[in-house]
């Protein structure tokens, strides 16, 4: 075994790693960028080596420097993660060629998986069911716009060498795919260094099922069973869970011998994820009506790799140390099974509301509630969190959007649902807007709860998913009230004259409050006996609040069984307050980022609704929209311009 590895990644991932690995006596070099140099990963290794600047292809990207931190450290292998170099085939041949181990798949796999038009090449020639489309070579425009129309809408557009769903549209008729291709490749270069798509038909009622495949150098290869990752947002993954709900065995079977059969085709070793389409018929109930299409390997460890170990009772990062130091598979196929029900939650910085743009911040306030973190939940510890930061930490627009992991493993389905909404409700984050609540509103949809899945719940569910407002006006208020007058009771002496209750000898005293809630102003006035009554009663259901203050007010996060809420207690003595207004225009950059592209130039006339910017953060495109008809005035920025939260993108002058 390994004495010391490098893990040549970041944040959850690679504090993941350095757990499995100090359990095994392993020790760890952590690699870090200038963002990161007091990150929670560095902090979690044995050593640390500086290697560039905050943007990822200045430090992350940059292998050369990883693989001299390796050899000036005595390294003798390198855990990639997932994401950045994990699937580089030519980073894994110069480890090899620089005498260290690529814990990870031989570069020839990472290769022919990598491509996904080769891929599906391959998976035919193995016998892999595939769903129908185009995965050639010539990538003239023209060429797919034929192809797309031959095969029927909606398509859709791939990135080929692409993955978490950068470089992903789905077109619903002939007219848009042009320039959806175009922002295809655009996301896909800038992701990949390669702007090659593949077009395939778009599934209707599709479920996202991939099976966890290991491999060993001794040519034995298992599957570790499946997990449903269908709930999704932007092609992004949002919850998964292990088992898939309503899976028979037969199929589930048959699945896992599909996976083997493709892992075995590109000689695979170390973990492996098989991605499969389920189509679901409306006319067959059951299976009878399900049939499975390959959609993708990921040559890798999953995010959501978690929940496996949930129902496994296993360790898969140990499971790939052991692999890559040459050892066999731990366990056979006829000695895995299925125990329990796991669900992960992925708790990310964005706004669900707005079209989930990504968020940047301080973790002022980051609790959870009882849990373990980077090893398998068990019956009496049945939470699991995975997380890379710490409170105080600063979610930064360089990387991903993601906070943390929130696992859960249960008797059930239903207990594991139960499970996994208490600890989301536990989990109090302050500094920066999360999806915190959004995942409670999934958790409880009817959708969800019956497992009635597929990759449009979340569209399908908008009713019931977005603006919701849990917490009523009144119990925001009560709460914030009983807080205000339990914080000013803490500071008062015993002594009678020290009180500030506006005690009177005759009749009673009446307070006024002033508060901002969801933007609009509440003037509350309470009479001295029930604010007493407030502050001496607990809050039903009422679990935690802190406070944020400045010269104009103090912003109180409120979190309670039901929900959290933000409300606003203005200082009424404050000028600052008074010029508390909403920034208006709308055509101000929502998060720190790069600008991409304008659609428009200086006197175009728009109308509301019509895409007039592109911008690029956290690795995905956002499309900026007019707020109202009108003429661009100026543009105040040239594409490929870094723009901070809340800056100008440009004017827009009302039609005369």
């Amino acid at each position: 075994m390994f004495k010391k590895i490098l893990i040549a990644n970041r944040g959850e991932i690679a504090c993941r790693v350095a757990a499995t690995a100090r359990r095994m006596g392993i020790k760890t070099v952590a690699v870090y960028s200038d963002a990161d140099a007091n990150a929670k990963h560095v902090a979690s290794c044995d050593d640390a080596v500086h290697i560039g600047g905050s943007a990822p292809k200045d430090s992350y990207l940059q292998w050369e420097r990883i693989l001299q931190a390796a050899k000036q450290t005595g390294a003798e292998a390198i855990h990639p993660g997932y994401g950045f170099l994990s699937e580089n085939d030519a980073f894994a041949i110069a480890c090899q060629a620089a005498g260290l181990v690529f814990i990870g798949p031989p570069a020839s796999a990472i290769l022919a998986m990598g491509l996904k038009a080769e891929s599906k090449r391959l998976m035919s020639a193995a016998g892999v069911p595939l769903v129908p489309g185009y995965h050639g070579t010539n990538q003239d425009a023209a060429l797919l716009q034929v192809e797309a129309d031959g095969i029927g809408y909606p398509v859709l557009i791939k990135a080929s060498a692409g993955g978490g769903g950068k470089g992903m549209r789905v077109v619903d008729k002939s007219a848009d795919f042009a320039s959806a291709l175009a922002s295809c490749k655009r996301e896909a270069i800038n992701s990949f260094g390669n702007d090659s798509v593949l077009i395939e038909k778009y599934v209707q009622r599709p479920r996202h099922i991939e099976i966890q495949v290991f491999g060993d150098t001794q040519g034995h290869c298992v599957y570790l069973f499946e997990r449903d990752c269908s709930v999704q947002r932007r092609h992004q993954k949002v919850l998964e869970e292990a088992p898939a709900p309503g899976l028979s065995q037969a199929m589930r079977e048959a699945m896992g011998a599909a996976a083997v059969a493709a892992a075995k085709a590109v000689n695979y070793v170390g973990a492996g994820t098989v991605e499969f389409i389920v189509e679901q018929s409306e006319e067959i109930d059951g299976n009878a009506g399900m049939k499975f299409f390959f959609m993708e390997m990921n040559t890798r460890l999953q995010v959501e790799h978690p929940v496996t170990e949930a129902i496994t009772g296993l360790d898969l990062v140990e499971w790939q140390l052991r692999v890559a130091a040459g050892e066999p598979l731990p366990l056979s196929q006829d000695q895995l099974h299925i125990k329990g029900h796991a669900i992960e939650a992925r708790i990310c910085a964005e706004s669900p509301d707005n079209h989930f743009l990504p968020a940047t911040g301080t973790l002022h306030v980051y609790r959870h509630g009882e849990h373990v973190a980077f090893e398998r939940g068990t019956a009496k510890h049945p939470v699991r969190v995975d997380s890379g930061v710490r409170e105080g930490d600063t979610i930064s627009p360089f990387y991903d959007s993601m906070i943390a992991k929130l696992i859960v493993i249960g008797d059930t389905r239903e207990h594991a649902l139960a499970l996994l909404d208490k600890a989301l409700a536990q989990t109090h984050i302050v500094g920066l807007q999360t999806n915190v609540q959004f995942l409670r509103h999934v958790v409880a949809s009817e959708s969800f709860a019956k497992a009635n899945l597929d990759t449009a719940l979340i569209e399908r569910e908008r009713a019931v998913l977005f603006d919701q407002h849990p917490v009523t006006n009144d119990e925001a208020i009560e709460a914030a009230v009983a807080h205000i007058a339990q914080a000013e009771q803490s500071l008062q002496g015993d002594d009678p004259l020290s009180k500030t209750d506006a005690w009177r000898a005759y009749g009673e005293s009446t307070r006024r409050f002033d508060f901002e809630l969801g933007g609009a102003p509440q003037v509350i006035f309470y009479k001295a006996s029930q604010i007493a009554r407030l502050a001496d009663q607990a809050q039903h259901g009422l679990q935690a609040v802190y406070v944020q203050k400045s010269e104009a007010a103090d912003e109180m996060h409120i979190f309670t069984d039901k929900g959290a809420v933000v409300i606003r207690h203005i200082h009424r003595l404050s000028l600052v307050a008074a010029q508390d207004a909403h920034a208006g225009g709308g055509l101000n950059a929502p998060m720190p980022g790069k600008v991409v592209s304008f659609a428009v130039q200086a006197g175009d006339t728009v109308t509301k609704g019509q895409v007039v910017a592109v911008m690029e953060a956290m690795k995905m495109e956002h499309a900026i929209t007019a707020p109202a008809d009108g003429v661009v005035g100026e543009l105040l920025y040239a594409a490929g311009e870094q723009v901070a939260e809340g800056a100008a993108l440009l004017t827009l002058e009302s039609k005369k």
